[in-house]
């Protein structure tokens, strides 16, 4: 696999409470908030046909064998290409970026323009199924 930069800034396993999760643990550690587009989350297909009935959020569900990383903005598009080099990474997609603007929050820009926020899972964790 290609290096594209040693410049890494988070890497979190979303195996434990999800995306959701890991972004908002990330978050308020930096200090600046989080802003993530739905519609560029890989969400299997599965999943996505499940979307129509009522049930946990995607961004909620134990993602095992995922990784969310967060790099510096001129390298987000050579990242995600590098890791499609390798089979592991075909589902790598840039969902978001990091902002001034809502310190230690993160939202969601859902897919009819609106937005909502992204809060840490409720209750205990998701168990996994592995």
């Amino acid at each position: 696999m290609p290096s594209v930069t040693s410049d890494l800034r988070v890497l979190r396993d979303p195996a434990h409470g999800g995306l959701a999760a890991s972004l908002n643990e990330s978050a308020p550690a930096s200090g600046c908030g989080v802003v993530v587009q739905e519609r560029a989350v890989p969400v299997p297909p599965p999943v996505a046909g499940a979307r129509a009935m009522p049930g946990p959020d995607p961004m909620y569900v134990a993602d095992e064998g995922k990784l969310v990383a967060f790099v510096p903005r001129e390298h987000a598009d050579a990242v995600p290409a590098a890791m499609k080099a390798h089979h592991l990474g075909a589902d790598a997609a840039v969902i978001g970026e990091v902002v001034a603007e809502c310190p230690g929050m993160v939202v969601a820009r859902t897919g009819l323009g609106g937005t909502r926020v992204v809060d840490l899972p409720m209750g205990g964790r998701l168990p996994r199924i592995c």
